[in-house]
């Protein structure tokens, strides 16, 4: 009864993305239980535009409706239940990674899949089905996914599942929370103890040895990934760093555990052509020309940036775009290099490109990953930052691409229809299980995923 009075609590809130892009001002309900959820979904004249949210980290307009609701799940935090001898989890959909790596590591388990931020919470990570640096042999979040319960427009509580709903659940993973509020999420995670991670590092002279080193190291080592300078430009361009690594434990080991802030919002030349010039640099001579071998602690590897609280604030006020896509095996090639011939030859200032190798198609009728190469990288939204990642957005479609909703804040309708060829049996379910459109979001009506509303 208190929780059901507890949800009419609602105030105010403007959402603003990670990228700080985009906003919204909505009206945000903060259950701390599953009933809440369910009460504040039967209320009369719930009417349209309600979607969750968990820590934050969209980049884009996944997250927010303009006067919409906000679901804000990171109370709804518990780890419910744990089968030891399975490895079979089930936890709350505020959980974060972080949370679920720190408890799955004292029981000699590990997450299967992890993004490149351990602050995205687990219902974000299904919503978005998310992938980390072993996609070509675990695949995606998805992939790992035994069950979800998930509360539908109706309030009313259905578990999903490979067998049950089975519609409902490849709507629900990677479909950006259109389905409705997840409430709970059953993984089943990966027996193994680990602490920190073996690393082979190179530095590699262009894009053509890139492309020779992921191929060769795809299937044959666990996790893999590179760092372009998307500055570069011919012999040089596609120079960078690759990455080829292993789970590992070691008695004894320490990782360091240094973090640091950036204290304000920075003026928006702070990133410009020369400071990016410089930093990228640097950082490709961090590694010695024969390479390297060295021990990094486990989440450090996985989640570089969360050593430095608020990095978006770097792009100014004006914010950020990040821009993702994966191209085919079979266009990957000259497709990246296309798109690196544009950023460069635009001199867009990113000091955070990576190139990774995709192995297998995303469970979700929404799912990012297909097998081939993903380029991915922040460009500044100051000045012509929106048409140029259009532009970036048109040449992946050329390719035979797709780009990640997740991160996408600028993709036409048209151009979305063409790279999701699973778009229609997506939207069969969700006027099957929400024909009011209870569930929507800027993404949604951007994209025109749902129906045009006011």
């Amino acid at each position: 009864m208190g929780e059901s009075r507890a949800v009419m609590k609602q105030k105010s809130m403007t959402i603003t993305s990670w990228g700080r892009n985009r906003n919204a001002e909505m009206t945000a309900l903060r259950p701390e239980r599953l009933s809440a959820v369910t009460a504040a979904l039967r209320q009369p004249g719930v009417g349209t535009g309600t979607i969750a949210y968990g820590d934050g980290r969209n980049y884009g307009d996944l997250a927010m409706r303009q006067n919409g609701r906000v679901v804000l799940t990171r109370r709804l935090n518990r780890i419910l239940s744990f089968e030891k001898d399975t490895g079979l989890v089930s936890v709350e959909p505020g959980v974060t990674f972080r949370e679920l790596h720190s408890f799955a590591s004292e029981r000699g388990y590990l997450v299967p899949v992890v993004p490149g931020t351990a602050f995205v919470t687990l219902g974000g990570g299904v919503a978005s089905d998310i992938h980390g640096k072993n996609q070509d042999t675990q695949g995606c979040l998805g992939d790992h996914i035994e069950w979800l319960d998930l509360v539908v427009a109706s309030g009313d509580v259905i578990r999903v599942s490979r067998s049950e709903h089975p519609e409902l659940f490849s709507a629900t993973i990677g479909g950006c929370g259109l389905t409705g509020v997840i409430s709970a999420i059953g993984l089943r995670l990966r027996q193994l103890k680990a602490n920190a991670v073996s690393v082979e590092e190179w530095r590699v002279k262009d894009l053509d040895s890139f492309f020779d080193l992921m191929h060769q190291h795809r299937t044959s080592s666990t996790y893999t990934v590179g760092w372009v300078d998307a500055l570069q430009k011919g012999r040089s361009l596609g120079r960078g760093i690759f990455q080829a690594a292993e789970p590992v434990f070691s008695d004894g080991f320490s990782p360091s555990t240094s973090n640091r802030k950036i204290p304000f919002t920075c003026p928006d030349a702070t990133l410009n052509r020369a400071s990016v010039q410089a930093f990228n640099s640097i950082y490709y001579r961090r590694v010695p020309k024969n390479g390297r071998s060295r021990l990094v602690g486990y989440e450090a590897f996985h989640h570089p940036l969360d050593a430095i609280s608020d990095w978006n604030r770097l792009y100014g006020k004006s914010g950020f775009f990040q821009f993702q896509c994966v191209l085919p095996d079979e266009s990957a090639a000259i497709g990246i290099r296309r798109l690196l011939e544009r950023i460069s030859g635009a001199q867009a200032a990113s000091f955070l490109a990576v190139l990774k190798t995709f192995g297998k198609e995303g469970l979700g009728d929404l799912s990012f990953p297909r097998p081939g190469v993903t380029l991915s990288l922040d460009i500044p939204a100051r000045g012509g930052g929106r048409e140029f990642v259009e532009s970036l957005d048109a040449l992946t479609l050329d390719h035979g691409g797709r780009v990640y909703l997740a991160k996408d804040a600028t993709l036409t309708a048209e151009r979305f229809a063409m790279m999701y060829p699973k778009l229609d049996k997506f939207r069969e379910t969700l006027s099957r299980y929400d024909p009011d459109c209870v569930f929507d979001s800027d993404l949604a009506q951007r994209l025109k995923i749902r129906p045009t509303l006011s």
